[in-house]
């Protein structure tokens, strides 16, 4: 009895984890916490949030068409820095006053600086946890 119920918690964990991966088809998780804007085409817009993957933006984007390949700079405001990071992306999502731009393949270069923004925020989020 004791080994049906294990077997029978292990097999429901398992569909848990399956269903939640399913659910969450994200290659790298979405970050709304740092200090960031967007400059497209000398236009600044801010960022709802982003991740290594790509960015989603704040404006009107009218002009913008999905499937569209753009250069993008994503300035990040960190402790005593400002990090511009130029890379291309392609529109995959527009509605209203939202507009999701999915990065080209990332060099190592560029995981290194977004990297720093992560590691530069986790540090400012340490040291206010301390004083």
């Amino acid at each position: 009895m004791i080994k049906s119920f294990l077997r029978n918690m292990r097999t429901n964990a398992a569909m848990n984890t399956q269903a939640q991966q399913l659910d969450n088809k994200r290659a790298y998780p979405r970050r709304d916490n740092d200090r960031c804007i967007s400059e497209i085409d000398g236009k600044r817009h801010p960022v709802e949030d982003w991740s290594f993957g790509g960015v989603r933006l704040i404006g009107d984007f009218r002009t913008y068409t999905v499937g569209q390949s753009l250069p993008v700079t994503v300035k990040f405001k960190l402790q005593d820095q400002i990090m511009r990071i130029h890379h291309a992306a392609t529109v995959v999502r527009r509605s209203g006053q939202n507009m999701a731009l999915q990065f080209e393949p990332l060099t190592q270069d560029m995981r290194t600086n977004f990297q720093k923004v992560v590691d530069d925020f986790n540090a400012q989020e340490f040291a206010s946890s301390q004083a």
